[in-house]
């Protein structure tokens, strides 16, 4: 149960995003406040000047999401740039998050 004072989420960012948080002179790893009904992670993406489409996955608790799905107070959220070896894309889930992106933006699915 998170403590109604504590409205943050963690979030750790790898790879070559890091440069957009030395830009910012952020640490890779720090907490944001987010409202109690949370929002969402491309929100959260934004917020922290990263641009969009730099990422290719957010994972939420261990488990890969969309970037469209709400992050919550408590909850861990880790930011991957694109660059992902193939095999690791479809057995984490990030290939089946990424379809389910470009549908909701709009753009032609994937092969």
């Amino acid at each position: 149960m998170v403590r109604e004072e504590d409205q943050t989420v963690t979030i750790r960012v790898f790879g070559f995003l890091r440069s957009h948080m030395d830009e910012r002179g952020l640490p890779y790893v720090l907490t944001e406040e987010v409202p109690r009904e949370g929002m969402s992670a491309y929100d959260l993406v934004k917020r922290l000047s990263i641009p969009s489409e730099s990422v290719e996955a957010v994972f939420k608790n261990g488990q890969v999401i969309n970037i469209y799905d709400l992050v919550s107070p408590g909850d861990r959220v880790a930011l991957l740039p694109h660059g992902t070896p193939g095999p690791y894309r479809f057995f984490l889930g990030m290939d089946r998050e990424n379809r389910e992106r470009a549908k909701r933006e709009g753009n032609v699915e994937l092969p």
